[in-house]
Protein backbone atom coordinates (compact mmCIF):
# COMPACT_ATOMS: atom_id res chain seq x y z
CA UNK A 1 0.00 0.00 0.00
CA UNK A 2 2.77 2.38 0.84
CA UNK A 3 4.88 1.48 -2.45
CA UNK A 4 1.53 2.40 -4.84
CA UNK A 5 1.14 5.55 -2.99
CA UNK A 6 4.22 6.67 -3.48
CA UNK A 7 4.76 6.10 -7.15
CA UNK A 8 1.33 7.88 -7.43
CA UNK A 9 2.64 10.89 -5.53
CA UNK A 10 6.38 10.48 -7.45
CA UNK A 11 4.01 10.77 -10.56
CA UNK A 12 2.03 13.38 -10.23
CA UNK A 13 4.61 15.94 -8.23
CA UNK A 14 7.33 14.82 -11.37
CA UNK A 15 4.16 16.76 -13.92
CA UNK A 16 5.20 20.02 -11.70
CA UNK A 17 8.25 19.63 -10.92
CA UNK A 18 10.14 18.43 -14.20
CA UNK A 19 8.36 21.24 -16.69
CA UNK A 20 9.19 19.27 -20.02
CA UNK A 21 9.30 21.36 -23.25
CA UNK A 22 7.60 20.80 -26.61
CA UNK A 23 10.70 20.32 -27.80
CA UNK A 24 12.27 17.54 -25.34
CA UNK A 25 9.91 15.76 -23.51
CA UNK A 26 10.58 13.70 -20.37
CA UNK A 27 10.21 9.84 -20.77
CA UNK A 28 10.50 7.30 -18.20
CA UNK A 29 13.52 5.86 -18.00
CA UNK A 30 13.39 3.33 -14.64
CA UNK A 31 10.50 2.32 -12.45
CA UNK A 32 10.55 -0.24 -9.76
CA UNK A 33 6.85 -1.27 -8.54
CA UNK A 34 7.71 -1.81 -4.65
CA UNK A 35 10.36 -1.08 -1.94
CA UNK A 36 11.85 -4.41 -1.99
CA UNK A 37 12.40 -6.77 1.26
CA UNK A 38 14.36 -5.23 4.20
CA UNK A 39 14.01 -1.70 3.48
CA UNK A 40 11.33 0.96 4.29
CA UNK A 41 9.64 3.99 3.72
CA UNK A 42 10.55 7.16 6.16
CA UNK A 43 9.57 9.87 4.28
CA UNK A 44 10.31 12.89 1.59
CA UNK A 45 14.02 13.70 1.16
CA UNK A 46 15.10 16.80 2.78
CA UNK A 47 15.44 19.49 -0.41
CA UNK A 48 19.14 20.08 0.60
CA UNK A 49 20.19 17.13 0.98
CA UNK A 50 22.98 16.01 -0.96
CA UNK A 51 22.76 12.84 -3.56
CA UNK A 52 25.88 11.58 -5.17
CA UNK A 53 24.79 10.17 -8.74
CA UNK A 54 26.42 8.24 -11.39
CA UNK A 55 25.22 8.82 -14.96
CA UNK A 56 26.20 5.36 -17.25
CA UNK A 57 26.54 6.54 -21.04
CA UNK A 58 25.94 4.17 -23.58
CA UNK A 59 28.95 1.78 -24.47
CA UNK A 60 30.12 1.61 -27.97
CA UNK A 61 30.79 -1.31 -28.94
CA UNK A 62 29.61 -4.29 -25.81
CA UNK A 63 29.13 -6.62 -28.39
CA UNK A 64 32.33 -6.14 -29.93
CA UNK A 65 34.02 -6.37 -26.27
CA UNK A 66 32.44 -10.01 -26.09
CA UNK A 67 33.72 -11.13 -29.04
CA UNK A 68 37.53 -9.98 -27.95
CA UNK A 69 37.05 -11.77 -24.95
CA UNK A 70 36.12 -14.93 -26.31
CA UNK A 71 38.64 -14.55 -29.40
CA UNK A 72 41.58 -14.48 -26.88
CA UNK A 73 40.02 -17.09 -24.12
CA UNK A 74 38.77 -19.56 -26.40
CA UNK A 75 41.50 -22.50 -27.43
CA UNK A 76 42.03 -23.14 -31.11
CA UNK A 77 41.59 -19.44 -31.68
CA UNK A 78 44.56 -17.73 -33.65
CA UNK A 79 44.54 -15.10 -30.85
CA UNK A 80 44.53 -17.44 -27.92
CA UNK A 81 45.69 -15.62 -25.08
CA UNK A 82 47.13 -12.68 -26.98
CA UNK A 83 45.17 -10.39 -24.83
CA UNK A 84 44.11 -6.69 -25.35
CA UNK A 85 45.52 -3.85 -24.20
CA UNK A 86 44.32 -0.93 -21.79
CA UNK A 87 43.81 0.84 -25.03
CA UNK A 88 42.38 -1.62 -27.13
CA UNK A 89 39.64 -2.81 -24.54
CA UNK A 90 39.00 0.95 -23.17
CA UNK A 91 37.83 1.56 -27.31
CA UNK A 92 34.79 -0.83 -26.85
CA UNK A 93 33.60 0.90 -23.79
CA UNK A 94 34.04 4.13 -24.29
CA UNK A 95 30.85 5.91 -25.28
CA UNK A 96 30.46 7.68 -28.52
CA UNK A 97 31.20 11.10 -29.10
CA UNK A 98 27.32 12.31 -29.50
CA UNK A 99 26.65 10.47 -26.68
CA UNK A 100 28.83 12.53 -24.35
CA UNK A 101 27.77 15.62 -26.42
CA UNK A 102 24.14 15.18 -26.15
CA UNK A 103 24.51 13.91 -21.84
CA UNK A 104 26.36 16.67 -21.31
CA UNK A 105 24.00 19.40 -22.85
CA UNK A 106 21.44 18.48 -21.03
CA UNK A 107 23.56 18.54 -17.69
CA UNK A 108 25.37 21.93 -18.77
CA UNK A 109 21.66 23.28 -19.01
CA UNK A 110 20.45 22.42 -15.78
CA UNK A 111 23.18 24.10 -14.12
CA UNK A 112 25.15 20.80 -13.45
CA UNK A 113 28.66 19.72 -13.59
CA UNK A 114 30.07 16.13 -13.72
CA UNK A 115 33.14 14.46 -13.46
CA UNK A 116 33.70 12.13 -16.31
CA UNK A 117 35.72 8.74 -15.67
CA UNK A 118 38.77 8.43 -17.68
CA UNK A 119 37.51 6.28 -20.28
CA UNK A 120 34.54 8.48 -20.51
CA UNK A 121 31.43 5.84 -19.66
CA UNK A 122 30.95 7.14 -16.11
CA UNK A 123 29.79 10.77 -15.10
CA UNK A 124 29.15 11.29 -11.46
CA UNK A 125 27.51 14.24 -10.06
CA UNK A 126 26.39 15.66 -6.65
CA UNK A 127 23.47 17.96 -6.71
CA UNK A 128 21.07 18.46 -3.78
CA UNK A 129 17.95 16.36 -3.70
CA UNK A 130 15.63 19.46 -4.80
CA UNK A 131 17.83 20.24 -8.15
CA UNK A 132 17.44 15.84 -8.23
CA UNK A 133 14.24 16.24 -8.22
CA UNK A 134 13.66 18.52 -11.18
CA UNK A 135 16.75 17.30 -13.48
CA UNK A 136 15.12 14.14 -13.19
CA UNK A 137 11.05 14.30 -13.04
CA UNK A 138 10.64 12.40 -9.73
CA UNK A 139 10.50 12.91 -6.08
CA UNK A 140 13.53 11.44 -3.87
CA UNK A 141 12.73 9.70 -0.61
CA UNK A 142 14.33 8.31 2.29
CA UNK A 143 14.40 4.61 3.46
CA UNK A 144 15.67 2.37 6.02
CA UNK A 145 17.52 -0.92 5.83
CA UNK A 146 15.48 -3.18 8.98
CA UNK A 147 19.19 -4.84 9.16
CA UNK A 148 21.76 -2.17 9.71
CA UNK A 149 19.41 1.05 10.32
CA UNK A 150 21.14 2.80 7.54
CA UNK A 151 19.18 5.15 5.28
CA UNK A 152 19.30 5.79 1.69
CA UNK A 153 18.02 8.34 -0.80
CA UNK A 154 16.06 6.83 -3.69
CA UNK A 155 13.20 7.15 -6.06
CA UNK A 156 10.87 4.82 -7.04
CA UNK A 157 11.19 6.20 -11.02
CA UNK A 158 12.75 8.90 -12.45
CA UNK A 159 12.77 10.15 -16.25
CA UNK A 160 14.95 11.77 -18.54
CA UNK A 161 14.42 13.89 -21.68
CA UNK A 162 13.99 12.80 -25.12
CA UNK A 163 17.52 14.29 -26.11
CA UNK A 164 19.45 11.52 -24.15
CA UNK A 165 17.65 8.78 -24.76
CA UNK A 166 19.40 6.34 -26.67
CA UNK A 167 22.60 7.98 -24.99
CA UNK A 168 22.22 7.73 -21.38
CA UNK A 169 22.33 3.80 -20.05
CA UNK A 170 21.04 4.52 -16.49
CA UNK A 171 21.24 6.82 -13.21
CA UNK A 172 22.80 5.11 -10.42
CA UNK A 173 21.38 4.31 -7.73
CA UNK A 174 18.24 6.52 -8.34
CA UNK A 175 16.15 3.31 -8.20
CA UNK A 176 18.49 0.40 -7.14
CA UNK A 177 17.98 -0.87 -3.23
CA UNK A 178 21.52 -2.85 -2.72
CA UNK A 179 21.92 -4.28 0.93
CA UNK A 180 24.15 -1.37 2.11
CA UNK A 181 26.93 -4.27 2.35
CA UNK A 182 27.70 -7.50 0.53
CA UNK A 183 27.13 -10.31 2.47
CA UNK A 184 30.84 -13.07 2.69
CA UNK A 185 30.00 -16.57 1.78
CA UNK A 186 30.76 -17.40 5.27
CA UNK A 187 28.87 -20.16 7.24
CA UNK A 188 30.40 -22.02 9.93
CA UNK A 189 32.39 -20.70 12.41
CA UNK A 190 33.61 -23.34 15.44
CA UNK A 191 36.57 -23.22 17.80
CA UNK A 192 39.34 -26.04 16.63
CA UNK A 193 41.46 -27.77 19.54
CA UNK A 194 42.90 -30.33 17.48
CA UNK A 195 45.35 -29.24 14.75
CA UNK A 196 48.43 -31.63 15.04
CA UNK A 197 48.00 -33.90 11.92
CA UNK A 198 47.32 -31.10 9.56
CA UNK A 199 45.88 -33.69 7.22
CA UNK A 200 48.71 -35.23 6.49
CA UNK A 201 49.64 -38.94 6.38
CA UNK A 202 51.88 -40.15 8.98
CA UNK A 203 54.70 -41.16 6.43
CA UNK A 204 54.74 -37.34 5.44
CA UNK A 205 54.73 -35.83 8.83
CA UNK A 206 58.29 -36.54 9.77
CA UNK A 207 59.65 -33.89 7.12
CA UNK A 208 57.86 -31.67 9.19
CA UNK A 209 60.72 -31.10 11.83
CA UNK A 210 61.90 -27.51 12.92
CA UNK A 211 59.51 -24.42 14.07
CA UNK A 212 60.80 -20.65 13.44
CA UNK A 213 59.94 -18.22 16.27
CA UNK A 214 57.93 -15.27 14.31
CA UNK A 215 58.53 -11.68 14.53
CA UNK A 216 55.96 -8.89 12.86
CA UNK A 217 56.30 -8.28 9.68
CA UNK A 218 54.72 -5.09 8.06
CA UNK A 219 51.83 -6.29 5.28
CA UNK A 220 52.95 -3.17 2.85
CA UNK A 221 56.49 -5.93 2.39
CA UNK A 222 57.00 -9.35 0.63
CA UNK A 223 60.24 -10.49 2.62
CA UNK A 224 62.19 -13.29 3.11
CA UNK A 225 63.99 -13.77 6.66
CA UNK A 226 64.25 -17.56 7.28
CA UNK A 227 65.08 -20.37 5.13
CA UNK A 228 61.70 -22.64 4.98
CA UNK A 229 61.95 -26.56 4.94
CA UNK A 230 62.47 -28.49 2.48
CA UNK A 231 59.20 -29.15 0.21
CA UNK A 232 57.97 -33.07 -0.20
CA UNK A 233 55.06 -34.13 -2.67
CA UNK A 234 51.98 -34.29 -2.55
CA UNK A 235 50.63 -37.11 -0.82
CA UNK A 236 47.74 -39.00 0.15
CA UNK A 237 44.78 -36.94 2.32
CA UNK A 238 44.23 -39.20 5.72
CA UNK A 239 40.90 -39.28 6.76
CA UNK A 240 41.44 -36.04 9.05
CA UNK A 241 40.63 -34.09 5.89
CA UNK A 242 37.49 -35.65 6.42
CA UNK A 243 37.04 -33.17 8.86
CA UNK A 244 39.46 -30.44 9.22
CA UNK A 245 41.18 -28.81 5.83
CA UNK A 246 44.28 -27.69 5.61
CA UNK A 247 46.77 -26.50 3.32
CA UNK A 248 48.25 -30.00 2.94
CA UNK A 249 44.50 -31.70 2.35
CA UNK A 250 44.17 -29.38 -0.69
CA UNK A 251 47.35 -30.51 -1.74
CA UNK A 252 46.38 -34.40 -1.81
CA UNK A 253 42.92 -33.61 -2.63
CA UNK A 254 44.00 -31.86 -6.02
CA UNK A 255 47.39 -33.03 -6.68
CA UNK A 256 48.58 -29.55 -6.04
CA UNK A 257 52.40 -29.25 -5.68
CA UNK A 258 53.93 -27.92 -2.29
CA UNK A 259 56.63 -25.97 -4.36
CA UNK A 260 56.72 -22.41 -3.90
CA UNK A 261 56.20 -20.64 -7.33
CA UNK A 262 59.39 -19.62 -9.04
CA UNK A 263 58.13 -17.24 -11.55
CA UNK A 264 57.88 -13.56 -9.80
CA UNK A 265 55.47 -12.43 -12.02
CA UNK A 266 52.47 -14.43 -10.85
CA UNK A 267 50.18 -12.72 -8.50
CA UNK A 268 46.75 -12.52 -7.05
CA UNK A 269 44.75 -10.06 -5.75
CA UNK A 270 41.96 -10.34 -2.70
CA UNK A 271 39.54 -8.07 -3.06
CA UNK A 272 38.01 -7.69 0.68
CA UNK A 273 34.85 -5.45 1.91
CA UNK A 274 32.89 -4.04 4.82
CA UNK A 275 35.99 -3.15 7.02
CA UNK A 276 37.41 -6.44 6.73
CA UNK A 277 41.29 -7.23 7.66
CA UNK A 278 43.98 -9.45 7.79
CA UNK A 279 46.42 -9.65 10.41
CA UNK A 280 50.05 -10.77 9.18
CA UNK A 281 50.69 -12.38 12.58
CA UNK A 282 48.06 -14.75 12.07
CA UNK A 283 49.41 -15.62 8.85
CA UNK A 284 52.84 -16.47 10.34
CA UNK A 285 50.81 -18.46 12.89
CA UNK A 286 48.87 -20.03 10.31
CA UNK A 287 51.98 -20.77 7.91
CA UNK A 288 54.25 -22.12 10.66
CA UNK A 289 51.27 -24.53 11.73
CA UNK A 290 50.36 -25.53 8.06
CA UNK A 291 52.66 -25.03 5.80
CA UNK A 292 56.42 -24.63 7.62
CA UNK A 293 58.06 -25.60 4.17
CA UNK A 294 57.53 -21.89 3.11
CA UNK A 295 59.82 -19.22 3.62
CA UNK A 296 58.82 -17.31 7.23
CA UNK A 297 59.15 -13.92 5.70
CA UNK A 298 56.13 -14.97 3.51
CA UNK A 299 53.21 -11.80 3.96
CA UNK A 300 50.44 -9.93 1.32
CA UNK A 301 50.72 -6.71 0.65
CA UNK A 302 47.97 -4.28 0.95
CA UNK A 303 45.80 -2.01 -1.68
CA UNK A 304 43.45 0.36 -0.27
CA UNK A 305 40.37 1.67 -2.48
CA UNK A 306 37.38 4.14 -0.88
CA UNK A 307 39.63 4.84 2.14
CA UNK A 308 40.16 1.15 2.96
CA UNK A 309 42.63 -0.20 5.55
CA UNK A 310 43.88 -3.28 6.73
CA UNK A 311 43.22 -2.85 10.24
CA UNK A 312 45.32 -5.85 11.92
CA UNK A 313 44.34 -5.59 15.21
CA UNK A 314 40.85 -6.16 14.31
CA UNK A 315 41.52 -9.03 12.35
CA UNK A 316 38.16 -10.73 10.51
CA UNK A 317 37.44 -14.21 9.64
CA UNK A 318 36.56 -13.34 5.99
CA UNK A 319 39.79 -11.89 5.39
CA UNK A 320 41.89 -14.23 7.14
CA UNK A 321 40.76 -16.94 5.68
CA UNK A 322 41.06 -15.54 2.15
CA UNK A 323 44.38 -14.06 2.66
CA UNK A 324 45.77 -17.52 4.05
CA UNK A 325 44.76 -20.05 1.68
CA UNK A 326 45.47 -17.77 -1.52
CA UNK A 327 48.92 -18.20 0.36
CA UNK A 328 49.12 -21.34 1.44
CA UNK A 329 47.73 -22.96 -1.22
CA UNK A 330 49.77 -20.61 -4.10
CA UNK A 331 53.15 -20.50 -1.48
CA UNK A 332 55.55 -18.03 -3.70
CA UNK A 333 52.86 -16.04 -5.45
CA UNK A 334 52.54 -12.10 -4.55
CA UNK A 335 49.36 -11.82 -2.70
CA UNK A 336 47.57 -8.40 -2.40
CA UNK A 337 44.82 -7.89 0.03
CA UNK A 338 41.97 -5.12 -1.50
CA UNK A 339 40.60 -3.18 1.11
CA UNK A 340 37.50 -1.66 -0.11
CA UNK A 341 36.34 1.09 2.21
CA UNK A 342 33.31 2.83 3.21
CA UNK A 343 34.17 5.91 1.38
CA UNK A 344 32.36 5.24 -1.71
CA UNK A 345 29.09 6.35 -3.10
CA UNK A 346 28.53 3.86 -5.64
CA UNK A 347 25.29 2.24 -4.10
CA UNK A 348 26.99 -1.34 -3.92
CA UNK A 349 29.16 -0.88 -1.57
CA UNK A 350 32.33 -0.42 -3.41
CA UNK A 351 31.75 -2.82 -5.84
CA UNK A 352 32.12 -0.89 -8.94
CA UNK A 353 34.56 1.39 -7.21
CA UNK A 354 37.35 -1.65 -6.92
CA UNK A 355 36.76 -3.02 -10.30
CA UNK A 356 37.06 0.53 -12.22
CA UNK A 357 40.38 0.92 -10.12
CA UNK A 358 41.59 -2.45 -11.28
CA UNK A 359 40.40 -1.38 -14.58
CA UNK A 360 42.16 1.92 -15.01
CA UNK A 361 45.84 0.01 -13.90
CA UNK A 362 48.02 -0.40 -16.84
CA UNK A 363 49.15 -3.86 -15.58
CA UNK A 364 45.73 -5.40 -13.71
CA UNK A 365 46.29 -8.42 -11.86
CA UNK A 366 46.05 -11.92 -12.90
CA UNK A 367 43.95 -13.40 -10.57
CA UNK A 368 41.40 -11.69 -8.37
CA UNK A 369 39.03 -13.67 -6.40
CA UNK A 370 36.54 -11.96 -4.23
CA UNK A 371 34.14 -14.29 -1.28
CA UNK A 372 31.38 -11.85 -1.20
CA UNK A 373 28.19 -11.38 -3.50
CA UNK A 374 24.28 -10.33 -3.92
CA UNK A 375 21.27 -11.99 -4.68
CA UNK A 376 20.76 -11.24 -8.36
CA UNK A 377 17.20 -9.84 -7.95
CA UNK A 378 18.49 -6.65 -5.53
CA UNK A 379 20.99 -5.56 -8.32
CA UNK A 380 19.47 -3.72 -10.82
CA UNK A 381 19.91 -4.64 -14.45
CA UNK A 382 21.50 -1.81 -15.76
CA UNK A 383 24.25 -2.23 -12.94
CA UNK A 384 24.51 -5.87 -13.38
CA UNK A 385 25.05 -5.35 -17.41
CA UNK A 386 27.69 -2.69 -17.00
CA UNK A 387 29.45 -4.77 -14.07
CA UNK A 388 29.42 -7.88 -16.23
CA UNK A 389 30.74 -6.05 -19.19
CA UNK A 390 33.83 -4.65 -16.73
CA UNK A 391 34.31 -7.78 -15.63
CA UNK A 392 34.35 -8.93 -19.59
CA UNK A 393 37.27 -6.42 -20.19
CA UNK A 394 39.26 -7.43 -17.31
CA UNK A 395 39.43 -10.43 -18.47
CA UNK A 396 39.92 -9.58 -22.12
CA UNK A 397 43.14 -8.05 -20.66
CA UNK A 398 44.31 -11.59 -18.98
CA UNK A 399 42.92 -11.92 -15.16
CA UNK A 400 40.80 -14.42 -14.28
CA UNK A 401 37.81 -13.70 -11.94
CA UNK A 402 36.68 -16.04 -9.24
CA UNK A 403 33.59 -16.05 -7.23
CA UNK A 404 32.36 -18.23 -4.30
CA UNK A 405 28.61 -18.79 -5.42
CA UNK A 406 27.19 -17.85 -2.12
CA UNK A 407 25.62 -20.24 0.85
CA UNK A 408 22.47 -20.30 0.43
CA UNK A 409 21.89 -23.68 -1.90
CA UNK A 410 19.22 -22.45 -4.40
CA UNK A 411 17.91 -19.53 -1.67
CA UNK A 412 20.70 -17.39 -3.18
CA UNK A 413 24.03 -16.10 -0.92
CA UNK A 414 22.63 -17.34 2.00
CA UNK A 415 19.40 -19.11 3.47
CA UNK A 416 16.27 -17.67 3.15
CA UNK A 417 12.77 -18.07 2.70
CA UNK A 418 11.99 -17.90 -0.73
CA UNK A 419 8.85 -18.93 -3.61
CA UNK A 420 11.32 -19.46 -6.49
CA UNK A 421 15.01 -19.76 -7.20
CA UNK A 422 17.25 -17.43 -6.10
CA UNK A 423 20.46 -16.85 -8.22
CA UNK A 424 23.74 -14.42 -7.08
CA UNK A 425 25.20 -12.35 -8.70
CA UNK A 426 28.23 -11.52 -9.77
CA UNK A 427 28.49 -15.54 -10.20
CA UNK A 428 25.69 -15.11 -12.62
CA UNK A 429 28.01 -13.09 -14.78
CA UNK A 430 29.07 -15.06 -18.05
CA UNK A 431 31.90 -13.66 -17.88
CA UNK A 432 33.57 -14.65 -14.34
CA UNK A 433 34.69 -18.21 -12.95
CA UNK A 434 32.02 -19.36 -10.67
CA UNK A 435 33.09 -21.41 -7.28
CA UNK A 436 31.02 -24.04 -5.45
CA UNK A 437 31.55 -26.07 -2.66
CA UNK A 438 32.35 -29.34 -1.81
CA UNK A 439 33.47 -31.79 1.12
CA UNK A 440 35.20 -35.26 2.09
CA UNK A 441 36.80 -37.11 -0.68
CA UNK A 442 36.68 -41.12 -2.28
CA UNK A 443 34.34 -40.05 -3.16
CA UNK A 444 34.45 -35.88 -2.77
CA UNK A 445 30.70 -35.14 -2.35
CA UNK A 446 28.59 -31.62 -2.69
CA UNK A 447 27.87 -29.40 0.20
CA UNK A 448 24.31 -28.93 0.86
CA UNK A 449 25.16 -25.26 0.78
CA UNK A 450 26.40 -25.07 -2.58
CA UNK A 451 24.73 -21.79 -3.94
CA UNK A 452 24.00 -22.77 -7.69
CA UNK A 453 21.53 -22.08 -10.26
CA UNK A 454 20.03 -20.01 -13.25
CA UNK A 455 20.91 -16.05 -14.03
CA UNK A 456 17.01 -14.35 -14.41
CA UNK A 457 19.09 -11.36 -16.18
CA UNK A 458 21.92 -13.18 -18.21
CA UNK A 459 21.23 -15.85 -21.26
CA UNK A 460 23.28 -19.02 -21.39
CA UNK A 461 26.36 -18.40 -23.03
CA UNK A 462 27.41 -20.34 -25.75
CA UNK A 463 30.18 -22.67 -23.99
CA UNK A 464 27.27 -23.93 -22.00
CA UNK A 465 25.08 -24.66 -24.89
CA UNK A 466 26.15 -28.36 -24.87
CA UNK A 467 26.40 -29.19 -20.96
CA UNK A 468 23.06 -27.36 -19.70
CA UNK A 469 20.73 -28.75 -22.09
CA UNK A 470 22.13 -32.13 -21.16
CA UNK A 471 21.69 -31.48 -17.69
CA UNK A 472 18.24 -30.49 -17.93
CA UNK A 473 17.11 -33.14 -20.37
CA UNK A 474 18.12 -35.28 -16.83
CA UNK A 475 16.54 -32.80 -14.66
CA UNK A 476 13.25 -33.69 -16.33
CA UNK A 477 10.12 -31.60 -14.79
CA UNK A 478 12.04 -31.71 -11.07
CA UNK A 479 11.56 -27.82 -10.05
CA UNK A 480 10.05 -26.54 -13.43
CA UNK A 481 8.86 -23.56 -12.60
CA UNK A 482 11.10 -22.20 -10.11
CA UNK A 483 13.70 -21.08 -12.52
CA UNK A 484 14.73 -19.62 -15.74
CA UNK A 485 15.52 -22.52 -17.83
CA UNK A 486 17.42 -20.60 -20.54
CA UNK A 487 19.50 -18.16 -18.49
CA UNK A 488 23.41 -18.40 -17.32
CA UNK A 489 24.00 -21.60 -15.33
CA UNK A 490 26.48 -21.56 -11.97
CA UNK A 491 28.42 -22.62 -10.84
CA UNK A 492 31.38 -22.88 -13.56
CA UNK A 493 33.63 -25.30 -10.81
CA UNK A 494 33.62 -26.48 -7.37
CA UNK A 495 36.48 -27.09 -4.25
CA UNK A 496 36.38 -28.14 -0.81
CA UNK A 497 34.11 -25.61 1.21
CA UNK A 498 34.18 -26.95 4.65
CA UNK A 499 35.83 -27.41 8.06
CA UNK A 500 38.91 -25.10 6.94
CA UNK A 501 41.60 -24.21 9.56
CA UNK A 502 41.81 -20.77 10.27
CA UNK A 503 44.17 -18.46 12.42
CA UNK A 504 42.56 -15.11 13.85
CA UNK A 505 43.64 -13.55 16.74
CA UNK A 506 46.16 -16.61 17.44
CA UNK A 507 43.58 -19.47 17.82
CA UNK A 508 42.85 -22.01 15.28
CA UNK A 509 38.92 -21.70 14.02
CA UNK A 510 37.04 -23.92 11.00
CA UNK A 511 35.40 -21.92 8.64
CA UNK A 512 33.33 -23.03 6.38
CA UNK A 513 31.26 -21.84 3.22
CA UNK A 514 32.19 -21.49 -0.43
CA UNK A 515 34.05 -18.39 0.30
CA UNK A 516 36.74 -20.73 1.32
CA UNK A 517 36.43 -22.70 -2.55
CA UNK A 518 37.02 -19.35 -3.72
CA UNK A 519 40.82 -18.42 -2.73
CA UNK A 520 41.10 -22.16 -3.44
CA UNK A 521 41.23 -22.12 -6.71
CA UNK A 522 42.54 -19.06 -6.82
CA UNK A 523 45.72 -20.62 -5.86
CA UNK A 524 45.33 -23.41 -7.98
CA UNK A 525 45.02 -20.70 -10.86
CA UNK A 526 48.16 -18.98 -9.76
CA UNK A 527 50.26 -21.85 -9.85
CA UNK A 528 49.29 -22.79 -13.18
CA UNK A 529 50.03 -18.67 -14.20
CA UNK A 530 53.64 -19.54 -13.03
CA UNK A 531 54.28 -22.50 -14.74
CA UNK A 532 52.95 -20.85 -17.96
CA UNK A 533 54.94 -17.81 -17.03
CA UNK A 534 58.16 -20.36 -16.74
CA UNK A 535 57.72 -21.42 -20.21
CA UNK A 536 57.11 -17.48 -21.92
CA UNK A 537 53.92 -18.01 -21.85
CA UNK A 538 50.73 -15.75 -21.06
CA UNK A 539 48.29 -15.78 -18.26
CA UNK A 540 45.50 -17.91 -18.62
CA UNK A 541 42.80 -15.10 -18.54
CA UNK A 542 39.30 -15.90 -18.40
CA UNK A 543 38.43 -19.75 -18.03
CA UNK A 544 35.14 -20.76 -19.04
CA UNK A 545 35.96 -21.55 -22.38
CA UNK A 546 38.91 -23.73 -21.65
CA UNK A 547 36.95 -25.41 -18.45
CA UNK A 548 34.33 -26.23 -20.29
CA UNK A 549 36.31 -27.88 -23.68
CA UNK A 550 39.73 -29.18 -23.37
CA UNK A 551 39.60 -29.10 -19.32
CA UNK A 552 36.87 -30.73 -18.78
CA UNK A 553 38.38 -33.90 -18.48
CA UNK A 554 40.92 -32.65 -15.92
CA UNK A 555 38.32 -32.18 -13.11
CA UNK A 556 36.93 -34.39 -10.58
CA UNK A 557 32.64 -34.70 -11.39
CA UNK A 558 31.01 -35.05 -8.41
CA UNK A 559 28.22 -37.29 -8.90
CA UNK A 560 26.87 -36.91 -4.95
CA UNK A 561 24.58 -34.68 -3.48
CA UNK A 562 21.99 -31.47 -3.51
CA UNK A 563 21.71 -27.96 -2.79
CA UNK A 564 17.90 -27.58 -1.09
CA UNK A 565 16.18 -24.18 -0.36
CA UNK A 566 12.76 -22.24 -0.86
CA UNK A 567 11.54 -25.43 0.70
CA UNK A 568 12.97 -27.65 -1.85
CA UNK A 569 15.75 -29.91 -2.47
CA UNK A 570 17.43 -27.86 -5.08
CA UNK A 571 19.38 -28.87 -8.14
CA UNK A 572 20.51 -32.44 -7.73
CA UNK A 573 24.24 -33.08 -8.56
CA UNK A 574 24.97 -35.46 -12.14
CA UNK A 575 27.16 -36.87 -14.88
CA UNK A 576 29.09 -33.55 -16.00
CA UNK A 577 28.08 -30.31 -14.73
CA UNK A 578 24.99 -29.59 -12.61
CA UNK A 579 24.01 -26.22 -10.68
CA UNK A 580 25.57 -27.51 -7.39
CA UNK A 581 29.18 -27.93 -8.42
CA UNK A 582 29.65 -27.26 -12.32
CA UNK A 583 32.16 -29.26 -14.05
CA UNK A 584 33.53 -30.15 -11.17
CA UNK A 585 36.82 -30.04 -8.82
CA UNK A 586 40.63 -29.23 -10.18
CA UNK A 587 43.20 -31.85 -10.41
CA UNK A 588 46.47 -29.86 -10.80
CA UNK A 589 48.57 -31.86 -12.70
CA UNK A 590 45.94 -32.76 -15.22
CA UNK A 591 44.93 -29.34 -15.72
CA UNK A 592 48.97 -28.28 -16.17
CA UNK A 593 49.13 -30.88 -18.73
CA UNK A 594 46.03 -29.34 -20.67
CA UNK A 595 47.35 -25.68 -20.19
CA UNK A 596 50.31 -26.63 -22.13
CA UNK A 597 48.96 -28.63 -24.46
CA UNK A 598 46.83 -25.54 -25.26
CA UNK A 599 49.11 -23.34 -25.54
Amino acid sequence: MIAAGLLLFSLFSSLALGRPTAHDVFHVHERRSDVPNGFKYVGKAAPNATLDLRIALVQSDPAGLEAALYDVSTPGSKNYRKHLTKAQADAFIAPKPESVQAVTAWLAKNNVTAQTSATGEWMKIRIPVSQANALLDTQFNEYSHDETGLTVLRTMSYSVPASVKGHLDFIYPATAFVAPRPVPAELQIMQSRETSTHGISKRARGNRKSRTTLNAIPATTSTATSKPAQATGPVSPDDSCKTKITPACLQAIYNIPPDSALNTSSNIFVASFVGESADPADLKKFLGEFRPDVSQGTTFRVKAVDGGTNNASKATIEASLDVQYTVGVAAGVDTTFVSVGSNNTDGIAGFLDVINDLISQEEPPFVLTTSFGFNEKDVPVGLANNLCNAYAKLGARGTTIIFGSGDGGVAGIQNQNCTTFVPTFPSSCPFVTSVGGTNSFGPEVAVSFSAGGFSNVFARPKYQDDVVPAYLKTLGSTNKGLFNASGRGFPDIAAQAKSFQVVRGGQTISVSGTSAAGPTVAGVVALLNDAVFQDGGQPLGFLNPLLYSSAASALNDITQGNNPGCGTDGFPTSEGWDPVTGLGTPDFAKLLDVVKKSS
